[in-house]
């Protein structure tokens, strides 16, 4: 299980872009791949939990589940731009810290 501090400074470093990105991404490719909705509905949920959560681990395990599911293990897909990659890769690395 992951060392809470770490958690949270991954978390505080990561969270600032991915409140940019996220929805631009969901509105720029979410007609093209409507799973993105449900991609930017999970990471609302963690971080919703986490801001809930600072002195404890919140219990992301179902997020970081579906989340895999649903990107196909943070596969990007051929026809995203940069901003895309860079949201499966971040959520990549928020869920790697979870897990540590």
């Amino acid at each position: 299980m992951s060392d809470i501090s770490n958690f949270h400074k991954k978390s505080q470093e990561l969270f600032p872009v991915l409140i940019q990105y996220v929805p631009v991404v969901d509105r720029v490719h979410g007609e093209h791949h409507p799973e993105f909705h449900e991609v930017r509905r999970l990471f609302e949920v963690i971080h919703q939990k986490t801001n809930s959560s600072l002195n404890e681990l919140p219990d992301l395990h179902l997020e970081f589940s579906q989340l895999k599911e649903i990107t196909q293990d943070y596969a990007i897909p051929n026809d995203v731009c940069e901003t895309y990659e860079a949201v499966y890769g971040m959520l990549n690395q928020l869920e790697s810290a979870f897990i540590k």
